[in-house]
């Protein structure tokens, strides 16, 4: 066999795992409905795979072993990745694996044979009362202050994620019956109360400084640039760290305001399946983890300021 035969006979093995991937992010596209920020996310993890692979040799999907994962993750380990990154390139690899399986392609999936350390469960650290009032409270100038003020009160005010904040559209708004429709995984949608303040707020930006950024510019979108397009999840980071920053916040993020959403309403008494229905949580077990957020923080009040709460302050009272 000549040299550029080979080559493409190697060239047309590689694209063989290549379109397996391929094949695998469309299916999670047509039928989860997963968002394309999600998708973009499994390709980088799957690509990363790919490229070890190839390293390897292995050139179609029926060559990958058991053996060719436990060394994948040994070499993310050994490039100090975080723990949780290599749990989740191994579940994006049984994902894909799992995948070729159902299809045929595989006669069983190498991943079944593989095991992954269990990791920590990391609970979420949502910002006091008192953080959150600080960061909303503060001076908001201008038509992107007015802006940015809504922002910040929609996303506490319903708990959204950042990606449903930013791609929020005005059909999606209902002020006079005090809720917004979010459109979240799966596209599937839910409606979310919204309180006073953040309706305020909505009202506010929506008379005047909406249509400053507009323009004369028309969009569906209701937060804008100053350009008249869409705020991006990056935009909006920025401001955010802008302003927390200038606040001396701590460890500044979107997704901390919406763990600080559901944290606040569970401290005040409500129900659990309630919550899980405002941040549109498919399974509950995500949303108990913010019980537990709760439970950490009265006991921690406990200790504190109980008379009896330490072997200390147990003193007998006569």
């Amino acid at each position: 066999m000549s040299r550029r035969v080979a080559a493409a006979a190697s060239r047309r093995a590689a694209n063989a795992l290549d379109r397996s991937v391929d094949a695998y992010l469309a299916y999670l596209a047509t039928n989860r409905g997963l968002s394309r920020n999600t998708l973009d996310a499994y390709g980088r993890d799957l690509a990363a795979l790919l490229t070890f692979l190839s390293a390897r040799g292995r050139r179609e999907p029926r060559a990958v072993a058991a053996g060719d994962l436990v060394d994948f993750l040994g070499w993310l380990r050994e490039r100090r990745q975080q723990p949780a990154s290599v749990a989740r390139r191994l579940s994006a690899a049984r994902g894909w694996l799992r995948f070729l399986e159902s299809n045929g392609a595989l006669d069983k999936s190498p991943a079944a044979q593989v095991r992954s350390a269990r990791l920590p469960r990391r609970l979420p650290r949502p910002w006091t009362r008192e953080d959150v009032r600080r960061l909303l409270d503060a001076p908001f100038d201008g038509a992107a202050g007015t802006r940015d003020r809504a922002m910040l009160e929609t996303l506490y005010g319903a708990g959204l994620r950042v990606s449903e904040l930013v791609s929020l559209r005005l059909s999606q708004l209902n002020l006079e019956g005090g809720y917004v429709v979010v459109i979240g995984k799966g596209d599937k949608e839910r409606p979310v109360p919204l309180g006073v303040p953040a309706r305020d707020a909505l009202r506010a930006y929506l008379d005047r400084a909406r249509g400053e950024l507009l323009a004369g510019r028309g969009s569906p979108h209701v937060f804008l640039t100053a350009r008249g397009r869409a705020m991006s999840r990056q935009g909006f980071w920025k401001l955010l760290g802008r302003r927390a920053l200038a606040l001396g916040l701590p460890e500044v993020s979107p997704h901390r305001l919406r763990h600080s959403f559901a944290t606040h309403l569970l401290e005040g008494g409500a129900d659990l399946r309630a919550v899980q229905a405002m941040l549109g949580h498919a399974d509950i077990a995500t949303t108990q983890i913010y019980t537990d957020v709760a439970r950490t923080k009265l006991r921690e009040l406990h200790r504190r300021f109980h008379p009896r709460s330490t072997r200390r302050g147990a003193a007998r009272v006569d």
